[in-house]
């Protein structure tokens, strides 16, 4: 396994961007490719970090909070991932939670009043939920998935939320309790950032979560939702010989076109709450 290190707070990191997408550009949100694709945990944790600045034009900030938390800036749009009403000592809200109902940790019932848009990965009993929203910098989609119920399966009781900025397709694989079928990595589609539980027991097998993220073979992979160091090792040991390792030793990367690696990459983030 080969790992590389950096600093934590921005990784530059190199692509080329066609002439084709840079004449695609849009003037609220590159168009992002996708969807084309597709179709056709303490208190003393808590640290002063950037989330709420300004974020470049064309640029995502991903900012690792805890568990399966993140939150993801576009321009003037932000969101929370796996919302459970805590994310640090903070009065800074986003303009959006999505949410899974797998277990406490993964939603909540007291929003802060701020947030504008509450994004439930599930609607009623085997229906699942459907979003689709364009908020300019940002479009935010989710696929439904089952979600284990003691012996049984509830059929789409969560979701795989997608987002879509900067021309960036960034997909958050919630509370995943199964490999997606076909026709749900095809409602995926082409994701260039993916979050990934590797708990590897809550969720899905980490040989199976190991598969899954092969056959995404997203340029970043963030590992996500694991409870030990050493649970993480058994992934990134696992992966090591066909993604490239970076232990960022911070809880933050700033990504863009031109700033996705050439091979595949785990980029290992620390979980950071927020302070102001």
């Amino acid at each position: 396994m080969r790992k590389t290190f950096c600093q934590p707070l921005f990784l530059s990191l190199a692509f080329s961007i066609t002439s084709t997408m840079a004449q695609a550009q849009e003037a609220e949100r590159i168009p992002s490719h996708c969807r084309s694709l597709a179709s056709d945990t303490a208190p003393e944790r808590l640290w002063q970090v950037s989330v709420g600045a300004p974020v470049p034009q064309d640029t995502v900030r991903l900012h690792f909070i805890d568990h399966a938390m993140f939150a993801i800036e576009a321009g003037d749009v932000s969101v929370v991932t796996d919302y459970n009403g805590y994310i640090g000592n903070t009065l800074w809200a986003p303009d959006v939670v999505t949410m899974n109902q797998a277990h406490s940790s993964h939603y909540t019932n007291n929003v802060h009043g701020d947030v504008a848009h509450i994004l439930e990965g599930w609607g009623a009993y085997g229906e699942g939920a459907e979003h689709d929203v364009d908020l300019g910098a940002m479009r935010i989609r989710n696929v439904p998935t089952d979600i284990r119920l003691g012996d049984s399966r509830e059929p789409n009781g969560n979701s795989i939320f997608i987002f879509e900025a900067g021309g960036l397709c960034i997909g958050h694989l919630g509370h995943l309790h199964h490999e997606p079928t076909e026709e749900q990595y095809a409602a995926i589609g082409r994701l260039d950032v993916v979050m990934a539980p590797v708990d590897g027991g809550y969720t899905v097998p980490r040989e199976v979560m190991m598969r899954i993220v092969e056959r995404f073979r997203s340029s970043i992979v963030i590992p996500m939702h694991y409870f030990s160091r050493y649970g993480l090792n058994d992934f990134l040991s696992g992966m090591g010989d066909d993604f490239a390792v970076v232990e960022t030793h911070g809880s933050e990367l700033l990504v863009s076109l031109d700033r996705l690696p050439g091979q595949p990459t785990i980029m290992v983030l620390e979980p950071q709450f927020l302070s102001d």
